[in-house]
């Protein structure tokens, strides 16, 4: 009988040990995961118990988020005033699927409970006041956002217009999109039959194609070819041969020239009249000559490898690749093979020429206030250093001078002539990204700045499959039309 009570006393004790370690695992180690689940209808409704902040855009003129008091079980509902026009910046909170954009990355100060913020909640609970959310102020100019979405015309693409002298992200453009109301419904069978909707929707609207997509970027990656060749003392005069197709060592492939034939008259090419005339052979033999280290490190220096915008969760690091043969170099030199790179970053490298060859830090957010229009925290204009790199200039003010010079003459007299602007000196570079689909249609780009000499807008546009103009689609024909329009509006700011 002894022998019994002691065994149940042992297993009793082991399992009351079990059930002590089980609690302080739960409540210690697994606390974060359990109180930030979705599914944990306490935290649902602590969240929903606040007003979260609005955010607000042209000059606070334009709520693009704001909260609205209801009757139901959540105490508050999110609404977008703007609906679709935004979706990609604001995000959405969904009670069955989160947060998005804006609304997660800055979620802390949205609900009120930012490190700033501390000292004015302690003050609200002592005395016994709500918490209330803090608003952002954005970056973003609905003039310029309208004229993107506008020249886009829902067709599968993306646009980015950025500041080049302060890093402020103009537009922010993703088509198709999405009404984010939609998603904040409380009502969450109807929440979920859209979410199911726009995830079976081929063209995925949800995507942000402007910060998390990327394509390979074609000859506007030329640009970055060209400032590799000439910070390695190339010169904009220096000449090339000008076939009509390069024949590549190790190999028995070719590059060839759109159209078919060479560039000017089969002779010589310069630097600055390849840029003009967008020619392969030339940027493609240049990227051989310096080889794929120097256009690898200039590439970063302009930020690829690495992600650019810390304000949006998760956005995608465009790409350089690694150990590359020489036919590979030449490839990525005309901004084929493995190169990769979203309109953000395009964008980033636009803007950087324009302002000398410095890079400065992409911003969505200018500032967080409090309700009382008191600023908690700033999002100054700074310089950009990429991860890696020593500094935020991407190239000396003399290669960016004279790529600048190039991208002028390739808008009046090259490729990028649906840029133009009629009293402005606009600097541009067109791409074309060849399908590797028998039969696709191309990728069109278009990255520039306007007006040349201290610019107030720098712009990438991308859009695919042809932008609906098919297998003869170029950036030229397509995109820069879309840019000079995006350009045009910051302009008339």
């Amino acid at each position: 009988m002894t022998r019994a009570l002691r065994r149940t006393a042992v297993a009793m004790l082991l399992l009351f040990g079990a059930l002590f370690l089980n609690l302080n695992y739960v409540q210690v180690v697994q606390s974060d995961d359990l109180s930030e689940d979705p599914r944990n209808s306490r935290t649902l409704l602590r969240e929903y118990e606040v007003a979260r902040g609005l955010m607000l855009a042209g000059d606070d003129e334009t709520v693009l988020a704001e909260s609205e008091e209801t009757d139901g079980q959540l105490r508050f509902q999110r609404n977008y005033p703007e609906g679709a026009d935004y979706a990609h910046i604001t995000g959405y909170v969904a009670v069955n699927y989160g947060l998005a954009e804006l609304e997660q990355s800055f979620n802390d100060e949205l609900a009120g409970r930012a490190q700033e913020a501390f000292g004015r909640n302690v003050a609200d609970i002592l005395a016994g006041r709500e918490r209330s959310g803090d608003d952002l102020a954005l970056t973003i100019d609905p003039t310029v956002q309208r004229a993107a979405l506008d020249a886009l015309d829902g067709r599968p693409g993306a646009a980015v217009a950025i500041e080049p002298s302060t890093g402020a992200i103009l537009a922010l453009a993703s088509t198709p999109t999405f009404d984010p109301n939609r998603l904040a419904d409380h009502d969450r069978a109807a929440a979920a039959e859209v979410w199911e909707e726009l995830n079976d929707d081929p063209d995925n609207p949800l995507r942000n194609r402007a910060v998390r997509e990327w394509w390979p970027p074609g000859s506007t990656f030329k640009l970055v070819t060209a400032a590799a060749g000439l910070e390695e003392g190339i010169s904009p005069s220096d000449a090339y041969d000008d076939p009509a197709q390069l024949e590549l060592p190790q190999t028995t492939a070719t590059i060839s020239n759109f159209g078919g034939g060479p560039c000017l008259d089969g002779d010589e090419i310069a630097v600055d009249e390849a840029m003009v005339v967008s020619c392969n052979t030339t940027f493609a033999e240049m990227a051989m000559e310096v080889g794929d280290d120097a256009v690898r490190e200039q590439a970063e220096r302009f930020g690829f490898n690495a992600a650019p915008l810390e304000q949006l969760a998760n956005p995608l690091a465009s790409r350089f690749p690694e150990e590359l043969n020489e036919p590979q170099t030449a490839q990525t030199g005309i901004g084929e093979f493995d190169v990769r790179a979203t309109p953000l970053q395009i964008a980033q490298v636009a803007a950087a020429i324009g302002n000398s060859g410095v890079l400065m830090e992409p911003r969505l957010v200018e500032a967080v206030r409090d309700e009382r229009g008191e600023t908690l925290a700033q999002h100054p204009a700074q310089p950009y250093t990429p991860p890696g790199q020593d500094g935020s200039q991407a190239v000396s003010t003399q290669t960016a001078s004279a790529l600048r010079a190039m991208m002028v003459d390739a808008v009046d007299e090259g490729t990028g002539t649906n840029a133009a602007i009629s009293g402005v000196d606009v600097a541009g570079k067109t791409g074309t990204a060849q399908s590797r689909e028998d039969g696709g249609a191309p990728t069109p780009w278009f990255a520039g700045f306007a007006p040349a000499t201290n610019p107030e807008v720098a712009v990438a546009v991308v859009l695919e499959d042809g932008g609906g103009a098919g297998a003869g689609a170029t950036g030229g024909s397509v995109a820069a039309p879309v840019a000079r329009t995006i350009m045009e509006a910051a302009l008339s700011e």
